[in-house]
C-alpha cells in the first residue's frame, strides 16, 4: 500500500518538486530529512489505507455504511419472513363443509383457514365480497400500529371525540360528552374490545380517512377490503372477503407490516375482544385465539387467529349472509370452527 502511494506521488509530480537548499554537511553528520516530502508521502498514504478500509467495511458489513435514517426517523431492520409449508387444500373436509352450507336455505358463506405449521388449508368461497361489518376494524387496527412504527402518530396523543364523529349501535363513547378528549392508545381498544363505532370513526380521521386506508390496503394485497362509509354502515357497503382477513392475519403472524413491539399490542387487543360467540366457540381446551368479529344483522363474521395447545397455529375467517339476525348465521360458523379445529389437531406439523 505504501509503495502504491508513492508511485502515486511520483505519477502526479510531486517527487519532482525541487528541494530546498540545505547547507553542507561533514562526514560525521547525516543529512538532514525533507520534512515537506515526507508529511505530504504520510498524508498521502493515509488517505489510500482510509479508502482501503472503507471498502472492506462496504464489503464485510454493508449496514455500517449504509444510510439508516429517513426524514429523521429510524428505518428498523427488515425481518426476514419465515418459510411457510406449500397449502395442502383437506378437500374431504371442504366437501363436508360445502354440504353443510348448501343445506342452510338462504345463507351464503365464506371461509379461509391455513395452518401455519402443516400448510392444512380450507377454501370455500373464500374470495367472494362481503360486508366487512366490524371486521373492517382489524386492517384498520393494522394501519395504526403501522402508523405509530412510522411516527406519524404518538401513542400520548389525545383524541377529540367530535360531533361529527360520534356513531350509534356498539360502543360506550356515544354516550360520552361531545368533545371530550381519550387517549389514542385507549380509542384504537375500544374499537377492537367492544367494537366503538365512535372508536373507529375517530381512527378513521386520525389516519387522514378512508381513501388513505384504502390505499394501504390495496399495497397489503388485499382486493376486496374498502372503507365507503363511517361506522356503523348497517347497510353494508364497507366490503371484505375471508380471504383478505386471513391473509392479512397471516402477514401480523409472519412479522410483516408493523414492529415486533406493534403486533405484540395488537395481538393482545384482539385476544380481549369481548364477543366470544364466533370462531372461539368452536376451539378446544387450551386454545387462544386472537380476532375480530363483526355482526350487522345481515351478515355476521369473524376472523383471527387461533394458538393450539400442541403449539401449532392457524388463521381463520368466515363470513356469512343471512336474513336479517337468523341465528343460523352464526351456529353455522361455530359448527365449521369445530370441524377445523378437529381436523387440524389430529394433523402432525411438517414445517419445522
Amino acid at each position: 500500500m505504501v509503495a502504491q502511494s508513492r508511485s502515486m506521488v511520483r505519477s502526479s509530480g510531486l517527487s519532482s518538486l525541487p528541494h530546498p537548499a540545505t547547507p553542507p554537511t561533514s562526514s560525521t553528520t547525516p543529512p538532514r530529512p525533507n520534512l515537506f516530502l515526507m508529511t505530504l508521502r504520510f498524508g498521502v498514504s493515509v488517505v489510500a489505507l482510509a479508502a482501503t478500509v472503507g471498502t472492506l467495511l462496504s464489503v464485510l458489513q454493508p449496514q455500517a455504511l449504509s444510510p439508516q435514517t429517513t426524514a429523521g426517523q429510524a428505518i428498523a431492520p427488515e425481518t426476514p419472513t419465515p418459510n411457510l409449508p406449500p397449502e395442502r387444500p383437506l378437500t374431504t373436509l371442504q366437501r363436508q363443509i360445502q354440504q353443510l352450507v348448501t343445506r342452510q336455505p338462504n345463507l351464503t358463506a365464506g371461509l379461509y383457514f391455513f395452518n401455519l405449521d402443516s400448510g392444512a388449508s380450507l377454501n370455500v368461497s373464500g374470495d367472494q365480497v362481503f360486508p366487512a361489518a366490524s371486521t373492517i376494524k382489524f386492517p384498520i387496527l393494522v394501519a395504526f400500529f403501522k402508523a405509530v412504527d412510522e411516527g406519524r402518530v404518538t401513542l400520548h396523543e389525545r383524541l377529540t371525540m367530535r360531533p361529527d364523529l360520534i356513531a350509534p349501535e356498539a360502543g360506550t363513547l356515544q354516550y360520552q360528552k361531545p368533545n371530550s378528549q381519550y387517549p389514542v392508545l385507549e380509542v384504537a381498544e375500544l374499537m377492537v374490545t367492544i367494537s366503538d363505532n365512535t372508536a373507529t370513526n375517530m381512527i378513521i380521521d386520525r389516519l387522514g380517512g378512508a381513501a388513505v386506508l384504502n390505499q394501504q390496503f390495496r399495497e397489503w394485497g388485499l382486493e376486496n377490503t374498502v372503507i365507503h362509509n363511517p361506522l356503523p354502515d348497517m347497510q353494508g357497503t364497507n366490503t371484505t372477503s375471508p380471504r383478505d382477513l386471513a391473509t392479512l392475519m397471516l402477514k401480523i403472524a409472519q412479522g410483516e407490516i408493523v414492529s415486533p413491539r406493534s403486533r405484540d399490542r395488537l395481538l393482545d387487543m384482539m385476544r380481549r375482544t369481548v364477543t366470544k360467540t364466533l370462531l372461539p366457540a368452536g376451539l378446544g381446551k387450551g386454545a387462544t385465539i386472537a380476532h375480530k368479529t363483526g355482526d350487522i344483522g345481515i351478515v355476521v363474521g369473524d376472523a383471527g387467529m387461533v394458538d393450539m395447545p400442541n403449539g401449532q397455529r392457524y388463521v381463520a375467517a368466515m363470513m356469512v349472509k343471512r336474513p336479517y339476525n337468523d341465528p343460523r348465521g352464526s351456529e353455522l360458523i361455530r359448527q365449521v370452527s369445530r370441524m377445523v379445529y378437529q381436523a387440524f389437531e389430529k394433523l402432525p406439523p411438517t414445517h419445522p
